[in-house]
């Protein structure tokens, strides 16, 4: 007997096979079982300038001096900016820069520290 993956849905381990289709009897969710391997292809890897793959959490730097939109400040180049968050959209990174609060960055004006 093969063994089957738990539910994606909600982690049930009664899961069974009908055709090319894993079926969850618990919640009715319905899945290929190649689905897994294109979730890990759908996985978006973050680089920084240099080409650096950039994780949550890391440190950065700045590397050119950024307006910040709606004021009249400068973020300056070299500015360190610790634990940030990578999410999706056009800036993929979430973080805090202390004397300007909450900001977004894209990680093609970082580098990885």
């Amino acid at each position: 007997m093969m063994d089957l993956p738990n539910c994606p849905k909600c982690n049930s381990v009664y899961t069974y096979e009908d055709g090319s289709l894993i079926i969850c009897p618990e919640c009715a969710y319905e899945w290929n079982n190649d689905m897994e391997s294109q979730l890990d292809e759908d996985k978006q890897v973050i680089k920084d300038s240099n080409g650096n793959v950039l994780n949550d959490g890391d440190t950065v730097t700045v590397i050119k001096d950024l307006k910040v939109k709606g004021s009249s400040s400068v973020i300056k180049i070299g500015t360190k900016v610790k634990n940030i968050r990578l999410v999706d959209g056009d800036h993929d990174i979430d973080c805090k820069i202390n004397g300007f609060g909450a900001m977004k960055l894209k990680s093609k004006f970082v580098k990885k520290v």
